[in-house]
């Protein structure tokens, strides 16, 4: 009976939230104009992606769960070894070393998730862009040029950062939504966030970002973590455009059939 009221509070919430106006749909790549990549020109460090996996109570909220965050990490670090080679430059693992760094990188990380939470609301989503971002051509964003003073870095040319955050709906979210869906209310089950997003290590500008709030792949399962990959990596900067798929042989004619045909000399008499 308990669980039953909640769920009706909250299902007036949503009622609530229902009558607000609907949202603009959302760009999802974006990249600083005149940004090129020359496949086979740079060294491009991937950072140690951030993920975090969770569930979704009821009422929306986030507990993390430290076994299925395990296992994606597990997974993404297999699937994006995967991809590194296609990825049309070199590609390594950041390797702290001796440099004493990782402090300072898990910061920028996260300084990087909050950019790309930004770059979302206040650029993809075109109904809230900001004055300054509505030039045409305009991604103007950056982390600041502190990266470049890392010695872990010296040498590479770009970082590529990776977040990821999920938090799959739990029963009561699910029985809510199917309340939610009886009075012609949408809620969403689940949260999947994705961030991938490429910083120029001279200048610490984001030249190219990938980032969606309605990710595919569960990152819970091997196979949905290779489908985030694909899903983050999309659209690349200098990845080689997949192969043409080869066209299907014509079969030869059957002897038969060519021996009936006229022939163009008897044909044209």
């Amino acid at each position: 009976m308990k669980l039953v009221k909640s769920l009706l509070s909250l299902l007036a919430c949503a009622v609530l939230m229902a009558g607000a106006p609907a949202a603009f749909a959302q760009e999802k790549t974006g990249s600083k104009a005149g940004f090129t990549l020359k496949p086979g020109t740079v060294r491009i460090v991937l950072m140690r992606p951030t993920i975090r996996v969770g569930s979704q109570s009821a009422g929306g909220v986030i507990t993390p769960n430290a076994e299925w965050s395990a296992n994606a990490r597990e997974y993404i670090a297999k699937a994006l070894k995967a991809q590194q080679d296609k990825l049309g430059n070199v590609v390594v693992d950041y390797d702290e070393g001796v440099t004493k760094d990782g402090a300072v990188v898990t910061q920028y990380s996260n300084l990087f998730g909050a950019l790309a939470d930004s770059v979302i609301e206040y650029q993809f989503f075109p109904g809230n862009r900001l004055p300054t971002k509505k030039r045409k051509g305009s991604f103007e964003w950056s982390l600041g040029n502190g990266l470049a003073n890392l010695d872990s870095l010296k040498g590479a040319d770009y970082a590529l950062f990776i977040n990821t955050y999920d938090g799959y709906g739990s029963a009561g979210r699910k029985m809510l939504q199917l309340f939610a869906a009886m009075g012609g209310i949408s809620v969403i089950s689940g949260v999947h966030w994705g961030h991938a997003g490429l910083i120029d290590l001279k200048t610490g500008e984001l030249v190219w970002l990938n980032a969606d709030r309605q990710m595919g792949g569960d990152l819970r399962t091997e196979d949905g973590a290779v489908k985030r990959v694909e899903q983050l990596l999309k659209g690349f900067p200098g990845q080689a455009a997949p192969a043409a798929p080869a066209a299907a042989s014509v079969p030869a004619a059957a002897p038969a059939a060519s021996a009936a045909a006229p022939s163009a000399s008897a044909a044209s008499q």
